[in-house]
């Protein structure tokens, strides 16, 4: 049994690889990169590759390079069922409806009449997103039917920018406020009003299509829980200050009270329906009612380091560090061994 792993510094590979020293499993080192990259896979019975939604490269043939390896027979990670939908939110509207779970509500549309005639009717304020980002780029919150028109109309004209320039100095800043990132880090945000990244220069502007979803009020957090297999953990994220978006807020809460039985088990459920292999599913409230927001496979390593514990499938709750990225590893050759 040999896994073959793209490293890459900062991503879930570094703490795969030091997994496998650790507890002596074969593994070798490949690039995903290269054009003979189903050679280097010869000898090795796995792929894992923790890629970026943001990467310029890697956003142009990451999913089709696992899936492929995934077809010729190997074993993946992620695999088809956890990354089709990765990094879309408008494929992850018509998945979690599929398997009817409890999500907050989303409108599509891909004309610009029939989101015009939505927007006079529906009720505000309501949420605006593209169908990628992560840590709240691309989100808004559309308090009337003037704003509304104004996103619909951009988003069946020139449409919309992939990386948002401003709103991203300005989290920056922010966060240098509140003492979470370095005067650099500003700089460089502030560099990015000429020079765009890589990626949203590559990929070019979002448009055809616009997208709503319900805003869920009374909500000063959101509670994000990330299943692997038959394990869970999970944190809760404070909103920004004068703001309703939490993700990347950097404001993180990790004692077992603020997370109950009810918002652990839908995430359980839900991976079993998608039979993924790992899943970061984001839930607000209303009421009580934890209703789904967004998924993900990948998250931010360091954000869980802090985690007290983890639940058992059958809720038991296991006090103490644990070490997710080895679960992937093992998890991953237990369904070799299953093959």
């Amino acid at each position: 049994m040999k896994i073959g792993i793209h490293q890459t510094k900062g991503t879930f590979s570094d703490r795969w690889i030091a997994y496998c020293i650790d507890k002596s499993i074969d593994y070798k080192l490949v690039d995903c990169y290269g054009s003979n990259i189903i050679e280097q896979l010869a000898d090795c019975d796995a792929l894992m590759w923790h890629f970026n939604h943001k990467g310029s490269k890697e956003s142009k043939f990451a999913k089709q390079l696992l899936f492929s390896v995934q077809a010729a027979g190997k074993k993946v990670f992620p695999d088809y069922n956890t990354v089709w939908h990765f990094d879309d939110k408008v494929a992850q509207k018509y998945l979690l409806e599929g398997i009817n779970v409890a999500m907050a509500k989303v409108d599509v549309f891909y004309d610009r009449k029939d989101a015009l005639h939505w927007a006079k009717d529906t009720n505000y304020p309501t949420v605006f997103k593209l169908r990628n980002g992560a840590g709240s780029d691309n989100v808004k919150l559309v308090r009337n039917f003037r704003d509304a028109k104004k996103l619909i109309r951009k988003a069946f004209g020139k449409g919309f920018e992939q990386y948002d320039a401003w709103g991203n100095l300005k989290e920056r800043i922010r966060k240098y406020k509140a003492g979470k990132t370095s005067l650099t880090n500003v700089l460089k945000g502030a560099v990015r009003l000429v020079h765009t990244t890589e990626y949203a220069r590559l990929t070019g502007n979002e448009q055809g299509y616009v997208y709503f979803q319900e805003f869920i009020p009374d909500n000063d957090s959101d509670i994000r829980v990330i299943v692997i297999g038959n394990k869970a953990f999970a944190i809760k994220r404070l909103v920004r200050e004068n703001d309703f978006r939490a993700s990347g807020s950097g404001t993180i809460l990790y004692d077992k009270k603020h997370f109950d039985d009810k918002t652990i088990m839908s995430a359980f459920e839900t991976s079993e329906k998608l039979q993924d292999q790992c899943m970061a599913y984001d839930f607000v409230y209303h009421d009580t009612k934890p209703l789904i927001v967004e998924v993900s496979y990948g998250f931010a390593a360091e954000g869980y380091d802090d985690c007290v514990g983890y639940w058992d499938k059958d809720m038991t709750w296991n006090p103490g560090p644990f070490n997710p990225y080895g679960w992937m590893v093992e998890d991953l050759i237990k369904s070799c061994s299953e093959c």
